[in-house]
């Protein structure tokens, strides 16, 4: 039985130091306790109050507007979905599967 200390030893030593260390907070919040909380309806005539009208237009971006443009690649088409292997292909629905989903599950 020299210097080596077995993991077995070790374990229980381990959790006595953690037992004894105090434990920290990771996360704080702040006391909401003595903010007061306002009313629904003051709220919504303050928010009514404050916000412009909708007839104003909204200010101009930085930048021009950018046309969409198709992605490169292979277009989705029956044929390419034909020309994928078996363990690719979406498998076949039965009806009562079907039945099953357009009802939303089961009653």
């Amino acid at each position: 039985m020299g210097g080596k200390v077995s993991s077995k030893m070790a374990a229980p030593a381990a959790r006595i130091v953690q037992a004894v260390r105090p434990r920290a907070p990771l996360i704080k919040f702040p006391k909401r306790q003595d903010i007061q909380r306002p009313n629904a309806g003051e709220a919504l005539k303050a928010f009514a109050v404050n916000v412009a009208p909708h007839s104003t237009p909204p200010p101009p971006s930085s930048r021009p507007p950018v046309p969409l443009t198709p992605v490169s690649g292979t277009p989705d088409s029956l044929a390419s979905i034909q020309l994928l292997p078996a363990r690719y292909r979406r498998r076949p629905m039965a009806a009562e599967e079907m039945e099953y989903i357009q009802r939303g599950g089961p009653e």
